[in-house]
This record gives C-alpha cells, structure tokens and sequence, in this order.
C-alpha cells in the first residue's frame, strides 16, 4: 500500500476522501486564523487611530467644545475595549485572506463552469459588507447620535442637567454591532442566489413570501438596532429592497426554457 508523506488519505477515482477533506480544512481554518491574529496584531499598533475614526460620528454629534469625553469605570475597561477594536479591525483586514481559504477549500471540488458561476458571489461577499458597514457609520450613526443627544438638558426645564458621560466600552461595543448587524444583513441577495441557483428557491416562491419577509426584516432591525424608528427602518428598508433584487437577479439568472415555461 502507498502511503503519501504526510500520512494523508490518497484519492480515489479522483475524489477526496472524507478524511482529505478534514485535514484541507484545518489547514485553511489555521490560515484564516493566523491571518486574523497577525491582522489583530498590527491594528493594535494603530488603534488610537482606528479608535478615532469609530468615534468621530460621536464627536460630531456633539460639536466643540471641551466637555467632550468618553468614560471608563472599570480600572481594565480601556484596555479591553481597544483589544475589541482592534479584533475588530483584523477581522476587517484579514476577510480577503479568509475569502481565499474558503475558495481554496471550495473549487477542487468543483467544475470550471460551477468556478465561474460561484466566483462572481465570492467577490459579492465584501463589497456587500463593506456597502452595509458604510451605511450605517456615514448616514446611519450621524443621524441616530444627534437624535440621542437631543436629550441633553441644560437643567431649565428639568431642574438638574442632564448631560451624556458615554462608557467607552458600550459605544464601541454599539458601534461594532451596527457594523457587523448591517454588513451581514446585506449578505441577503448573496445568501438568496445561492439558492436560486441551487434551485431551492424560485423567484414565485420569494414573491409570495414577501409580506413574511417584510415583517422578518423588521424583527431582525428591531433586534440589531438601538430601540428607536429609525435605525430600525434604517436596516429594515435597505433588507426588503435587497431582498426584491435578489428576486430580479434569480429570475435573471434562470436559463431561458426555465423562463419560457
């Protein structure tokens, strides 16, 4: 019996047996995970940088002056919470890397005609995120902060003031989930072709289910979002127009004895 060098299974018949396929796994995972290390560890060298520009849509909101601040209560709270921005950059960093390994992973197995239709959603993928990703930090964020600091009181007409002493750990934490909320949910057209493709769903069946997909939309914005209308339809609206592209681009994409018929 043949054994190759690194002890893995040999195909057979030109398929990769299940044991292959496990180790290719491993192998991409630890990929993707050196990737998001060494990205972590480079944004932690410039995440006063990174931090700044998560909190210039706060700092606008609030306008000059030198009462502008964040807080932290807890003695390792700041540190933590740049250990978070900086996760969270490398992750940003290292999607290209870890796009790599997933199509690695992905196109032994396919045909050249199956490479060429599953490449264009690969490259969909991060442009979709970083779509979502800049919705909410220019147009989302500016609005919902000045709407929240609209609360502020100078103490006329309530007695005391009321003014924002924002944790620096709870805005970032805020300011991480939109981001990530709103670059998944724009995923939905991706998600959606995949399945019309895979001929799991019809461009009829994603027509009739559109009210239940209206009503999805604003259940997931309503749990994603801070608790005001807003940025609730802010997510919600953006879902159900992706969601009817994703039904022009399926009935597109059918071939044309599907269409006819």
């Amino acid at each position: 019996m043949n054994v190759n060098p690194h002890d893995q299974p040999l195909p057979v018949d030109g398929r990769q047996t299940l044991a292959g396929h496990l180790v290719e796994l491993r192998k991409r995972l630890l990929w993707s995970l050196v990737a998001v290390l060494a990205a972590t560890g480079i944004s932690f060298l410039f995440v006063e940088d990174i931090y700044g520009f998560l909190v210039k849509p706060l700092a606008q909101a609030l306008g000059p002056g030198d009462s502008q601040r964040l807080i932290y209560t807890g003695l390792t709270e700041a540190f933590f919470t740049y250990l978070k921005v900086s996760f969270f950059a490398g992750i940003f960093l290292s999607f290209p890397i870890m796009a790599m390994q997933i199509w690695k992973f992905v196109a032994p197995g396919l045909y050249k005609t199956e490479k060429r239709a599953f490449l264009p959603f690969l490259i969909a993928t991060p442009v979709l995120f970083f779509a979502g990703a800049a919705l909410v930090y220019y147009w989302l964020m500016p609005v919902a902060w000045e709407f929240f600091i609209g609360f502020q009181s100078d103490g006329t007409h309530t007695a005391l003031p009321i003014q924002l002493e924002a944790r620096v750990g709870e805005y970032l934490d805020l300011v991480m989930l939109l981001i990530f909320a709103f670059g998944l949910c724009f995923q939905l057209p991706v998600l959606l072709v995949l399945l019309g493709r895979a001929g799991l769903v019809t461009p009829e069946q994603l027509a009739k289910g559109r009210r239940y997909a209206i009503v999805i939309a604003f259940v997931v914005a309503a749990f994603l979002t801070p608790p005001d209308v807003l940025s609730q339809f802010a997510l919600a609206v953006p879902i159900i127009l992706l969601y009817e592209i994703s039904i022009l681009v399926i009935r597109y994409l059918q071939k044309p004895s599907v269409r006819a018929e």
